[in-house]
């Protein structure tokens, strides 16, 4: 039950103790998570095309995530649109530059091609000795392990994380409505109800719920899991601008982890930069609880 949880977890906290204070190796872990990413993809669609009859398998994986997409994001804006209404109206500083949505969206599309990259050279590889499974555990812990040095190295203190009521707002409500909605999909697809908090625990950071939800429940779910994750930070960058002005908070939490680093640009843009420590507090909190989330589902769906 535990030893998923501490391969996750350990290289995370392990990256997390490790100070840097050369800009120079802040940017290459920087450039090598990027990379690890790409990689992490590429092997889960080698995973994928080991699958038997995976086309019979398709339905299943865009069901999953057609349905849980949608639960996740009525409970996730109506969450966050409730929390605006209690706040009220906050306008963002306007007159920023807008940011390209094209160049962004071509990013997420570069990594569907990555996953169909490797779910086509499956097609020749011998899954007796291609040890997908293994080379993919290796290279989330060498991930993490960045991933907690990233973290460490952001400039985020705990004092500064603890006074930001706002962001911690925002994650906490992003949290609780993201385990309605997946609750509502379990529901609705007749799935453990387990299952559907750990579909909703992956707050927009894909490759990490795509992995860790494929490892424990197979490349089918893992799957369903990027895809509605990737979707999600997708649906983020196109709706941002509109709910800005008047619903910040919806703006800031529906992308999730990803308010951090990959929507942040749309975010302050759009917004401003009086936006960017909050989003940043939302991200960052989120990013710490997603693998913490979804392995405490996985491990109670797995036993």
């Amino acid at each position: 039950m535990y030893s998923g949880m501490l391969i996750v977890l350990l290289p995370l906290a392990l990256g997390y103790g490790i100070p840097c204070r050369s800009q120079s190796l802040v940017h290459f872990i920087n450039v090598a998570v990027a990379r690890m990413v790409y990689l992490i993809l590429f092997l889960m669609g080698i995973s994928l095309a080991f699958v038997d009859n995976l086309s019979t398998h398709l339905g299943t994986i865009f069901t999953l995530c057609g349905v849980f997409l949608a639960c996740i994001t009525v409970c996730n804006l109506a969450g966050l649109w409730l929390l605006d209404l209690r706040r009220g109206r906050v306008e963002g500083e306007r007159g920023a530059p807008v940011i390209s949505k094209w160049a962004l969206l071509l990013d997420s599309v570069k990594l569907c091609l990555v996953i169909l990259g490797g779910l086509a050279l499956g097609q020749f590889l011998d899954p007796e000795w291609f040890a997908v499974d293994t080379l993919s555990e290796w290279a989330l812990m060498l991930l993490l392990l960045l991933i907690g040095i990233q973290l460490r190295n952001s400039g985020m203190k705990l004092r500064q994380i603890l006074l930001n009521r706002w962001g911690l707002a925002i994650a906490l409500m992003v949290v609780v409505s993201s385990w309605l909605g997946g609750l509502a999909g379990a529901w609705l697809l007749d799935l453990p109800l387990t299952q559907g908090l750990a579909f909703a625990s992956g707050n927009g950071w894909y490759s990490l719920s795509g992995i860790l939800i494929g490892d424990r429940l197979g490349p089918v779910m893992g799957s369903a899991a990027f895809l509605n994750d990737l979707a999600r930070e997708l649906i983020a960058i196109l709706i941002i601008p509109a709910l800005m002005r008047r619903h910040p908070s919806c703006a800031i939490g529906y992308g999730g982890a990803t308010s951090m680093d990959f929507t942040l640009p749309v975010l302050q843009r759009s917004g401003g930069v009086a936006i960017v420590p909050v989003a940043i507090v939302s991200g960052f909190v989120l990013s710490l609880a997603g693998p913490v989330l979804i392995l405490s589902f996985l491990s109670f769906t797995t036993g």
